[in-house]
């Protein structure tokens, strides 16, 4: 039994993470501000007494005695990150910080989420690791992408200055069971909209693609991530490389939720990435891992989950 600390571990991925941690038979300690991370997503996991919630904010420095961190605390969804940006980028610099302190305090292996967002607006299809990205650092959504970027150099620099035992992931677009109604991301954007018959809204054309994967399958590769060989660090690419027109998406969740709404289409957000695929050959070469779950099965699920929460 291992005892694993998740920052952000009332999120949408963050409280999958927990469940599968606990169920593999380990200790976890779920660290959250519950700004978007909310107490239903770990309700069923509170009678398990190997399971610990702090209610803390990773900007203050913490110390627990753990044998890995996962570091994932920090709004993910522009209207939420963009909401306080100033707090957005402390969260990755000095919540970076404290956690990489952390880790080389009581010498904890250490996994930083990080995001496709480094890759800003791709001039590179799809996207592999090695590629640099085209970020736009003044630009509204730069606290949340440049704030990755820096998280990604400091727990790069812990790694070689201190020898801490680090991972790092980049996490492409994921959907599933909890995530919140209100985080204005396109799979519950849509989902929500069809369900209360409003009217879905697609931004510029629908032309822009992006590639989504199922929670579960995201959570098998951190977990991979995080078990694999010490010399392999990352950056890893984490999410599905099919990728789907966001007007064809708007489409299938009509059909699939049978509702009557409208498509509309509104002006484009600034720095709104055109495509998104990731090039995942890394990690099928490096964790043997690949996403499993078809697209129509986990949208069934995600329906399934904002029918009964809506």
């Amino acid at each position: 039994m291992k005892k694993i600390l998740v920052t952000g571990g009332a999120g949408f991925i963050g409280s999958h993470l927990c469940e599968r941690l606990l169920n593999e038979g380990n200790e976890v300690v779920c660290i959250d501000n519950f700004f978007t991370g909310s107490k239903n997503n770990i309700l069923h996991l509170m009678d398990n007494k190997h399971f610990e919630v702090i209610r803390h904010d990773i900007i203050q420095s913490i110390l627990v005695e753990v044998d890995e961190i996962y570091n994932l605390a920090c709004p993910a969804s522009p209207v939420h990150y963009q909401y306080n940006a100033i707090k957005t980028i402390k969260t990755n610099v000095l919540g970076t910080i404290n956690m990489l302190g952390l880790a080389k305090r009581v010498k904890a292996k250490f996994l930083q989420a990080s995001t496709s967002e480094v890759y800003g607006d791709p001039k590179e299809h799809p996207q592999q690791e090695a590629y640099w990205g085209n970020v736009n650092p003044i630009g509204i959504r730069s606290c949340y992408d440049e704030g990755k970027r820096v998280a990604e150099t400091l727990t790069m620099d812990y790694h070689r200055q201190n020898n801490v035992d680090i991972k790092i992931i980049r996490i492409f677009n994921t959907y599933g069971p909890r995530m919140a109604a209100n985080d204005g991301r396109v799979v519950s954007n849509f989902i929500v909209q069809a369900l209360r018959g409003e009217d879905l809204t697609v931004y510029g054309d629908g032309s822009q693609t992006r590639a989504f994967c199922f929670v579960s399958d995201l959570v098998d590769g951190a977990i991979k991530m995080m078990n694999t060989e010490k010399e392999f660090i990352g950056p890893v690419n984490l999410g599905n490389p099919v990728e789907t027109p966001i007007i064809e998406f708007a489409k299938k969740i009509k059909e699939m939720t049978n509702s009557n709404s409208k498509i509309v289409h509104k002006p484009l957000p600034q720095d709104d990435p055109t495509q998104r695929k990731p090039d995942i050959s890394l990690a099928q070469q490096k964790l043997n891992w690949q996403p499993s779950v078809k697209l129509d099965d986990g949208l069934r699920k995600t329906i399934e989950y904002f029918e009964k929460t809506l």
